[in-house]
């Protein structure tokens, strides 16, 4: 028997969302999608039961802005064990050790989706149990503890249930968004998570996440104290720039809306008529960003990972080997752990502007390379995976145009030949594309941005936007014209 027949019991039986058995309305469409969002909303507002206030430091960081949720509420993990499942799923079905057909075989499919669940609920209890018995993020609060009588550890339990029950919930707010809503789930909650810090991070008069927002700090260096520098000189330059003006960071944000959508509209359009209706022409258009930005995700959150084990390891040994990382306050300043910590924000690598977080010139450009190349080079790779896995290689997109009743004019009129043409754009431009993002996310993060969102972040937050406008305007046409749903499926 192979691991299929052996799974297939457990796999098939997962809890899901039922698919609509025909048309959703768009207006119905925008009624689920507003819903969950509302929900998503409410959650993260809910702080978790037996926590000592809103719990210790955020355990994700700057991660949180493409992991969504919110520290100490039922959705602490997020999206994270969504993304960890898919990055191991993406590895396994990249080497074809699953032996699964998602594209043809129906049984498949509701095996490749059961596994994922399954795989979701292990890395949501794996995410969820170093948080709360071996880090501080999560303590327990000594009233409650003595409230109830079961002891430190009882609440321990208590507190790590009710972040895998909200583990399991935006698991399935993401399947009711994508069977029943515009978009995916995933996109809509970083989209959620990144606008809010973007809005508190301009409007905000309070300090979030540290600091106030840039209206309020204008404010400051303009009308306030006598101990904020002058404009005129050097130190008051930079504090405009980098500093609290975040005038830096309102540049690369911009800069970044600007370039994503340019590269959204960049594509090389192959033309296609149909068989069936004479006279009717369309194109095919393989964009620049061909897999979206969402692998993104994916190379962020393999970087996540690696520095919440550093976390981890760091608080249990109390002190590690100085090779493997050294701590202070939370953050990583030398050792392995450092090289392979992302670059967050212009403190980070600075040196020449006095910053740098006293790590040494040499040090910071050798973390600056390792986030370079593994964000470009790994860009590429997912790129290249999510290409694969989600049907949109030459050989899933050919047989999906053929089956359209679309071919290429002057081609025969078989799945072999429009293959062949697609072969020689997509996997070219699917690597040039991540390898692209990859780039940007870097140099995002290293200007800086408004609200501190990191780079990767508003990259996710510009591109989901732009497609889930284009699906919007997609959705409205098909509810115009109903034939043109027949005719394209």
């Amino acid at each position: 028997m192979s691991w299929k027949d052996t799974a297939e019991p457990v796999l098939t039986r997962m809890p899901s969302v039922r698919r609509p058995q025909g048309h959703v309305p768009f207006k119905r469409k925008l009624g689920w999608t507003a819903g969950i969002l509302v929900l998503y909303f409410f959650l993260t507002n809910v702080i978790v039961f037996g926590l000592e206030g809103t719990g210790g430091s955020d355990a994700f960081g700057q991660f949180r802005s493409i992991l969504a949720g919110s520290q100490g509420s039922l959705l602490q993990v997020g999206i994270g064990p969504i993304v960890t499942a898919s990055i191991v799923l993406q590895l396994l079905g990249g080497a074809d050790l699953l032996g699964l057909d998602t594209q043809n075989n129906p049984r498949d499919q509701v095996l490749y989706q059961g596994l994922q669940k399954v795989l979701v609920l292990v890395m949501t209890a794996l995410t969820a149990l170093p948080l709360v018995f071996a880090s501080s993020a999560l303590p327990a609060d000594p009233q409650i503890v003595s409230q109830l009588g079961i002891g430190e550890t009882g609440v321990q339990w208590l507190i790590f249930f009710q972040i895998f029950v909200g583990g399991i919930l935006i698991l399935f707010m993401d399947e009711v968004v994508s069977k029943w809503g515009v978009g995916s789930g995933i996109g809509l909650f970083i989209i959620a998570g990144v606008s809010q810090r973007l809005v508190g991070g301009i409007i905000s008069t309070q300090p979030l996440g540290g600091q106030r927002g840039i209206l309020a700090n204008w404010y400051q260096l303009l009308f306030g104290s006598a101990d904020t520098p002058s404009l005129l000189t050097g130190q008051g330059l930079e504090e405009l720039l980098i500093g609290t003006g975040e005038i830096l960071a309102i540049i690369t944000t911009i800069a970044i809306f600007v370039i994503v959508v340019y590269a959204e509209s960049v594509r090389v359009e192959i033309p296609l008529s149909n068989t069936r209706v004479k006279g009717a022409r369309g194109r095919y258009p393989v964009k620049l960003i061909y897999a979206s930005v969402l692998p993104m995700i994916l190379v962020r959150a393999l970087q996540f990972n690696i520095q919440f084990i550093g976390q981890i390891l760091n608080q249990q040994m109390g002190s590690m080997p100085g090779w493997l990382g050294s701590y202070a306050d939370g953050q990583v300043t030398g050792g392995l752990f450092y090289y392979l910590a992302p670059i967050q924000s212009p403190q980070d690598w600075m040196f020449f502007a006095g910053m740098g977080r006293g790590n040494t010139a040499l040090e910071i450009l050798i973390r600056v390379g390792v986030d370079l190349t593994v964000m470009i080079v790994g860009g590429a790779i997912f790129a290249v995976f999510w290409v694969k896995t989600t049907d949109m290689g030459p050989e899933a997109t050919a047989q999906q145009i053929h089956n359209s009743g679309m071919q290429i004019p002057g081609f025969r009129q078989n799945v072999r030949s429009i293959e062949r043409v697609l072969d020689q754009y997509i996997p070219q431009v699917t690597i040039i594309g991540g390898a692209l993002v990859g780039l940007l996310a870097v140099g995002a993060n290293m200007l800086g941005t408004i609200g501190s969102v990191s780079g990767t972040g508003l990259l996710l937050t510009v591109s989901i936007t732009y497609k889930l406008y284009e699906e919007i305007a997609e959705e409205q046409l098909m509810e115009m014209h109903p034939m043109m749903r027949q005719m394209f499926g």
